[in-house]
């Protein structure tokens, strides 16, 4: 199981939110290539980068800083966040950005999903946001009518490999992740899946892993040091 520490970018800055509320963030770095660099130097070959402001407005604000950390660590760089064009799928892959992340649009232009997985495959994954069993959209500002396992399979009809599937009520909470989402997920599906939201034990990448899931995204958990990463990388392996 792959361990994907996690970048929230706003302003150029790494930063968190609360379960997604824009008033409620706080500000780990000015500088994301710095916790960047510190993620790589605890191990990790990979990191999960979130645009807030592109997840909120559209476009992709924080282009020039993830560039930065492409070209400044050797890790396996994902990116969502506001990606609801081709153009943007093009531009992030264009600078080094290894997998594509879509959200919004996945759900609301089933077209543009195709498309991309058709050009792109497994460089396409999708992020799944949840809440009360529901598809949240517009960086979990909106909540749609979509049952979450119908559309999941949904994404495994269209050819999509991976998913990242986040429980909003976990996320940056510290409650622990939720586990029994991803279980019955894994009993139902043949998505590679990728926990995200309320990781941060040392029991709990154990647990995940011995469900099978493919990955785990670290946020909150590593900023407060409630959860060592490097312990993480070793147990994940």
């Amino acid at each position: 199981m792959r361990i994907f520490p996690a970048i929230d970018l706003v302003g150029g800055k790494a930063v968190r939110l609360y379960q997604g509320d824009y008033d409620r963030m706080t500000v780990y770095n000015d500088d994301p290539c710095v916790t960047a660099a510190d993620f790589e130097a605890c191990g990790a070959d990979a990191v999960h980068l979130v645009d807030l402001e592109g997840a909120r407005d559209g476009g992709t604000p924080n282009l020039a800083t993830v560039r930065r950390i492409v070209e400044n660590t050797k890790l396996f760089t994902e990116i969502g966040g506001g990606v609801r064009s081709m153009e943007v799928v093009e531009q992030y892959l264009s600078i080094g950005v290894g997998r594509v992340i879509l959200g919004t649009a996945a759900l609301t232009d089933e077209a543009f999903l195709r498309k991309a997985v058709d050009a792109y495959g497994e460089q396409i994954a999708v992020g799944v946001d949840l809440r009360d069993g529901f598809v949240a959209i517009r960086g979990w500002r909106e909540q749609s009518e979509m049952p979450a396992l119908r559309f999941l399979r949904r994404l495994e009809e269209v050819g999509v490999k991976t998913v990242i599937v986040t429980d909003i009520s976990r996320d940056g909470a510290m409650r622990g992740t939720n586990t029994g989402l991803y279980r019955m997920l894994t009993e139902k599906l043949s998505l590679e899946l990728v926990a995200s939201g309320g990781v941060s034990t040392i029991g709990e990448i154990e647990t995940l892993k011995a469900l099978g899931l493919s990955g785990a995204i670290i946020g909150k958990a590593y900023y407060t040091g409630a959860i060592d990463l490097r312990r993480a990388i070793e147990v994940a392996k």
